[in-house]
């Protein structure tokens, strides 16, 4: 007998022992690779597939099979392997442009976000906007006389655009706004991974409630593309992780991101009042003016936090102040974040102060009272919160 012939005979006396051994209810020798079938039954199915043809599981199953082999006991992961191994060829990659474009877990740019607002129809919000205060009377004459220069005819269709975006609320199965929602947590707070766009993750970022939609109140989806603008621009994206570090100070902290929707309403009435009219004329658009506004005025509040020592008992009376130097000075704001801009170009030091707020950062408080521009009384006539 030559030595194919023993290997012949060796190898069938092998496979006649394996036989008799599942016939006998004795564990197979591929039971390891069965327990590993076990261990991947939690991971994607292309994932799987390709774990087991590591393993050669699936290379011996379909070799028993070509050999006319069946055993005796059927075994639920052996079958559900097969299943899966006849459904490869059915999964097709993901092709083209169009399969990354709509998933919620690729970061939105501002102007990707401003673009979807360009393009849809949102006559039914265009209809609630007032774009200008109305005044009667001595404060009519006042504002004539006195007041800041009126819009460029051509500007006012970008003007009417913010405003009637202040007027979309939140929709959860709008893909782009869940878009918006995750690049907002991901640059904030560091993460490579989607989170849910309902639950406590929100409170640690300064909404109140686990529902971002619900502190929109005043704002609308104006308030997430001003954050939006905040983190996606590299140098904006200092200052905004630099403010969030402070409302996260043991001591000083605020909610930040419902503090950034005052901003947002501030913002709003500013525009509403005139008194972004002057630099919109003079750089020839409203919505760059308007976001680089609610920046300095962001930036302004946290100087003042930071410096005299605020806390958040004090945040309607900040807000209130501060509302009223930005619409008095807007350009001096302006001027304020253009040099803190160029400073952090150069890697200077912040103007939230000297030394960094290195010092021990508190969670989340959920039981801060936290006074915001719409819970306090207009403090002149000109103050009506309408948008």
């Amino acid at each position: 007998m030559n030595e194919n012939s023993c290997s012949f005979h060796n190898e069938k006396e092998l496979r006649d022992g394996q036989v008799e051994g599942v016939s006998a209810g004795y564990p197979p020798p591929c039971d390891k690779d069965n327990s590993a079938l076990l261990a991947f039954r939690g991971i994607p199915l292309p994932l799987q597939i390709s774990e087991l043809k590591n393993h050669g599981i699936l290379r011996a199953l379909t070799a028993e099979a070509n050999n006319g082999w069946e055993p005796a006991v059927t075994n639920t992961e052996v079958l559900r392997a097969q299943e899966e191994w006849e459904t490869v060829d059915s999964i097709q990659p993901e092709t083209g442009s169009r399969a990354s474009s709509d998933q919620p877990g690729q970061l939105i740019s501002f102007i990707e976000a401003l673009q979807h607002f360009q393009t849809v129809d949102l006559s039914s919000f265009k209809k609630r906007i007032q774009p200008t205060i109305r005044r009667t009377g001595l404060a009519a004459l006042r504002h004539c006389l006195f007041g800041p220069p009126k819009l460029h005819q051509a500007l006012r269709e970008e003007r009417d655009l913010v405003l009637t975006i202040a007027q979309c609320g939140l929709d959860s199965q709008d893909p782009m706004h869940g878009r918006v929602l995750q690049t907002i947590y991901k640059k904030l707070t560091g993460s490579k991974f989607d989170c849910a766009l309902h639950g406590d993750h929100w409170e640690d970022l300064g909404f109140q409630g686990t529902n971002p939609a619900t502190d929109l109140r005043g704002a609308g989806f104006l308030a997430l593309l001003h954050l939006l603008y905040l983190v996606m621009d590299s140098k904006t994206l200092l200052m905004a992780q630099e403010i969030f570090r402070l409302s996260r100070h043991h001591i000083q902290q605020f909610p930040f991101c419902l503090m950034s929707v005052n901003i947002t309403r501030i913002t709003i009435q500013a525009l509403r009042e005139g008194c972004l009219s002057r630099e919109c004329n003079r750089q020839h658009e409203v919505v760059p003016v308007v976001n680089s506004f609610y920046a300095a005025t962001f930036l302004r509040l946290a100087h003042v936090w930071r410096t005299q020592h605020k806390t958040i008992s004090d945040s309607g009376f900040v807000l209130r102040d501060l509302e009223v130097l930005a619409k008095k000075s807007p350009r001096r704001l302006l001027k304020t974040l253009e040099i803190y801009l160029a400073g952090v170009s150069k890697g200077q030091a912040s103007l939230l102060g000297a030394r960094k707020c290195a010092g021990p950062q508190a969670p989340p408080c959920k039981d801060l009272t936290f006074t915001g521009v719409c819970d306090l009384p207009p403090h002149s006539s000109e103050g009506t919160w309408l948008i």
